[in-house]
């Protein structure tokens, strides 16, 4: 019975769901931290809205890479398989996860999909997350590295809109470089706001289309892996 006012309902009680539900993820993001690192694999989660060329920018990195670094792909997307299947054209293994109405990637999905992995093929790990300014964002994964793909075409005021996602990231890729002289877009105001929102991110320009900035976007990530290897070392 209700004390205040005898009506007979029990007290009503507030429970944060979204607090636990982040708790329970990022328990079970650590676990996926934990298992790469036994295998000296660097995870990186790959954040950006449908259509800035987040595959094409894996695509170009699997090919120049093929020789060098082996390559592991998990895919995510509300629906099909045709961004995996890209994947695995150029060179990579690749596991799609489909979320249907979900729109991120969470920790519990990576672990499943890393079961239908051969880890010992991996050197890195690629996550391309559903495509969202949003709710990537608030999702650990058991990554190490976070990039965010943007693209001219989205307008220069992303950072400012979205500012979670930018201030989360450790790389930001601002794709499609080739379409600068044909859109509306000032590079330098877009820079400042990232800045502004994310002093310490390292900014990268490229076109995964014309091959523009590849080489500065693999060396990023090449010093990163660098570095957390001598950490697993140390």
């Amino acid at each position: 019975m209700c004390d205040s006012c005898g009506c007979g309902l029990s007290p009503i009680r507030t429970i944060d769901v979204n607090q636990r539900l982040l708790a329970s993820n990022a328990a079970q993001a650590e676990h996926n931290r934990t298992h790469l690192a036994g295998r000296k694999i660097l995870a990186i989660n790959l954040m950006g809205t449908p259509g800035a060329g987040k595959t094409a920018l894996l695509e170009v990195t699997i090919a120049r890479w093929r020789e060098y670094r082996r390559i592991l792909v998990i895919e995510g997307d509300q629906a099909t398989d045709r961004d995996s299947a890209r994947i695995r054209a150029a060179g990579a293994t690749a596991r799609q996860v489909e979320t249907g109405l979900g729109c991120h990637l969470d920790a519990r999905q990576i672990h499943d999909a890393l079961h239908h992995l051969d880890l010992r093929d991996g050197d890195l790990l690629f996550i391309e997350n559903v495509g969202n300014l949003v709710c990537p964002a608030l999702f650990d994964l058991g990554e190490r590295l976070r990039a965010v793909v943007t693209s001219p075409t989205e307008g220069a005021d992303k950072p400012l809109k979205y500012p979670p996602m930018f201030r989360a990231a450790h790389l930001v890729v601002l794709n499609k470089c080739d379409l600068l002289p044909h859109v509306p877009f000032n590079l330098d105001e877009w820079t400042e706001y990232v800045r502004a929102i994310n002093p310490h991110a390292r900014i990268i320009e490229t076109s995964a289309f014309r091959g523009d900035g590849v080489g500065e976007w693999l060396a990023a990530i090449d010093d990163l892996r660098q570095s957390f290897c001598v950490g697993l070392s140390a």
